[in-house]
């Protein structure tokens, strides 16, 4: 079998002025009380400064709407029937009030995939088997608040039906697919510590084409690498692949050569083959001399690389998914593969859970939020129950140091930002406030809630902000503030008209590594909308550390931009290692049904789009950055390499 083209990768890195740390998503869905580091979490909500009076505002459902231009318009959820403010209604077709309610539509015609991607087997993801009642992260949509317990109702009569027969081993090898390898997930087991495991390493593995009643190992070479999982041929087959099969390389059955010698264990050729050769000892001396094996340690590695620190009854502060505003406490009850399911503090039934991996920029440890005033839903648990502890700080995972003593953040200035509420969109954002340690609150232009309920944390060094001009210049669509008339959006109009400035380029982080992604590379990763699941997924481009993820059999609505160094992204293989439910692609039934309602929505938005002129880089330079000389990088989009290529470098005088 023919190996794919070698990928090549750049070694070289811009210079550091940061740290390293783990370049995550960091949306958390919550918003500040104080920007002192010395605000009590203690305290009962408060309510947050509302937006200046002159924007005009839409109530709807309790929930408080301000537009630039007062623009409303309503629209009726194609689901449930509810009629709400347009604006706040999910993805850019404004169909449907929730995610929730997309996707329950889609069941008319695509029931397979929806079911496929939502089954519940056992414990993970979830101990009880019920569909769509868990409210998302994302449930930013005033009119889903509302309709929340009326869904729950309706749902529970679902059940779950597991789709059987998915094999990455027969995807990847019927379409001649790549798979993102193992060294591209550093939280990943094995992710550091991979080594020069490749095509042409042998091993040693059970002989399935045997007929004696015991079990016998015989020596297999790797053909190709996807993930954690290898297609091997056993030796003597040559050229045939009749024979060759599927196996993680991390699994038990799978040691390098030389074990079965010191385990007692038999070598025995498989039946096919055992005609060819007569001396088959003299056939292995001279097949494996000079050839790769496995480490012998291979297998304790295994096993240290999938040691959680994080431990069931631990207590974490972690975002409140029914209010984007605050945090609270919720109390670890399982760990898969490094995910947690964390189960809120005051739940009786133990069924409002949250999803996360550990080195999630959403959880912190007990007295974060009150360390740098962000706000906190203080528990009506008056004392710790029984047996639960206070996860250590040093288990978080740590964000880079910043000097916010000189030129920082302020409030009012303007960015793009990835909206966690909407993962497929960058949007034009703006600081709302600047709290402790590094930490802004960031408010979407255009959709806001008045009282400032929809706000979410970024880290300064996220790679999720990025300055004005970053989506014209890598060729991606900014989303212009909901309600905004005067279109194509010009940054250089709309900061005029606003009265405010860009945050300044040098305070953005530019740092990209040399992650090893390229485009069209298989992996499993995490559907942020729903993150108890895990899907099959391939990386569709690349704008430098930023991947846009692409869940396979689904519209490309659905697909989110997550950043390389996201711990919600795993390599082939991972849920079979760590015992998680993998979400196979929809069948291809619902890839035919929803080819035409794609090709209308490209067509729709290319008409939407048609007569927009891009600025340049010399008008983004000379109106945005106030004479200060940057040259921002040209045809940096769905880049192949991934080397040390900043967005924005500096001209020296």
């Amino acid at each position: 079998m023919e190996n794919t083209k070698d990928l090549t990768e750049h070694s070289s890195r811009s210079e550091r002025k940061r740290r390293d740390s783990f370049g995550m998503f960091d949306g958390y869905d919550s918003c500040s009380e104080d920007t002192s580091s010395s605000s009590s979490s203690d305290e009962s909500e408060e309510e947050v400064a509302p937006l200046p009076s002159s924007l005009p505002i839409i109530k709807n459902n309790g929930q408080v709407y301000t537009y630039p231009d007062g623009k409303s318009g309503m629209a009726t959820c194609e689901m449930c029937g509810m009629v709400g403010v347009r604006d706040a209604f999910y993805s850019k077709t404004k169909r449907f009030c929730s995610v929730s309610c997309s996707r329950s539509y889609s069941s008319n015609s695509k029931k397979a995939s929806i079911l496929a991607r939502l089954q519940v087997t056992g414990k993970p993801p979830t101990k009880k088997a019920k569909v769509l009642q868990k409210q998302p992260l994302v449930a930013k949509l005033a009119a889903y608040a509302q309709y929340q317990a009326t869904l729950q109702n309706q749902v529970k009569t679902k059940t779950a039906v597991p789709v059987e027969g998915f094999s990455w081993g027969n995807y990847i090898t019927s379409n001649n697919l790549t798979a993102a390898p193992v060294t591209c997930f550093k939280h990943a087991p094995m992710g550091t510590c991979w080594g020069d495991i490749s095509e042409g390493v042998r091993v040693e593995v059970p002989n399935t084409d045997c007929s004696l009643p015991t079990k016998v190992f015989w020596i297999a070479g790797i053909v190709k690498l996807a993930g954690y999982n290898a297609l091997l041929r056993y030796e003597g087959f040559e050229n045939d692949s009749s024979v060759d099969f599927w196996c993680n390389v991390c699994g038990s059955d799978i040691h390098p050569v030389g074990w079965c010698a010191a385990s007692g264990k038999p070598l025995v050729p498989p039946r096919t083959i055992q005609h060819k050769y007569t001396n088959w000892k003299a056939f292995l001396v001279k097949r494996l001399t000079g050839a790769k094996t496995l480490p012998p340690d291979f297998s304790q590695k295994v096993s240290e690389s999938m040691q959680y620190p994080f431990k069931p009854s631990m207590r974490v502060e972690v975002v409140d998914k029914t209010h984007l505003c605050r945090t609270r406490v919720a109390v670890v009850d399982s760990v898969i593969g490094g995910r947690l399911r964390l189960v809120y503090e005051e739940s009786e039934d133990k069924t409002d859970d949250f999803w996360c991996h550990m080195y999630s920029p959403l959880i912190h440890h007990i007295g974060w939020s009150r360390s740098i005033g962000h706000r906190f839903k203080r528990s009506d648990i008056t004392k710790k129950q029984d047996g639960h502890y206070d996860a250590p700080p040093h288990l978080f995972a740590k964000v880079k140091e910043v000097d916010p003593s000189g030129e920082w953040f302020k409030e009012g200035m303007k960015l793009e930002a990835i909206d966690p509420l909407n993962l497929s969109a960058i949007c034009v954002a703006t600081i709302r406030k600047v709290l402790a340690d590094g930490y802004l609150m960031i408010g979407i232009d255009g959709s806001e809630a008045a009282d400032g309920s929809d706000w979410f944390c970024y880290h300064a060094t996220s790679p999720s902000i990025f300055p004005v001009g970053f989506c014209e210049i890598n060729a991606i669509e900014l989303t212009p503030p909901r309600g905004y008339a005067k279109l194509p959006f010009k940054w250089f109009d709309y900061l005029r008209e606003t009265d405010s400035i860009a945050a300044p380029v040098k305070l953005f982080n530019k740092e990209v590594p040399n992650h090893g992604f390229h485009i069209r590379m298989k992996l499993e990763a995490v559907d942020l909308m729903e993150p108890r699941l895990v899907c099959v997924a391939t990386v569709t481009r690349i704008i430098h550390r930023l991947l846009r993820i692409h869940f396979d059999g689904w519209e490309e609505e659905y697909d989110q931009w997550v950043d390389c160094e996201s711990p919600d992204l795993y390599p082939v293989g991972w849920c079979q290692l760590t015992g998680y439910q993998l979400q196979p692609p929809a069948p291809q039934t619902a890839r035919d049904s929803q080819s035409s309602s794609s090709k209308q929505k490209k067509k729709a938005k290319s008409q939407q789009y048609k007569g927009h002129k891009k600025m340049t880089s010399l008008q983004l330079k000379e109106e945005l950055l106030d004479g200060e000389e940057y040259n921002f990088l040209q045809g940096a989009s769905d880049q192949e390499s991934n080397g040390s290529a900043s967005y924005y470098i500096k001209q020296e005088p």
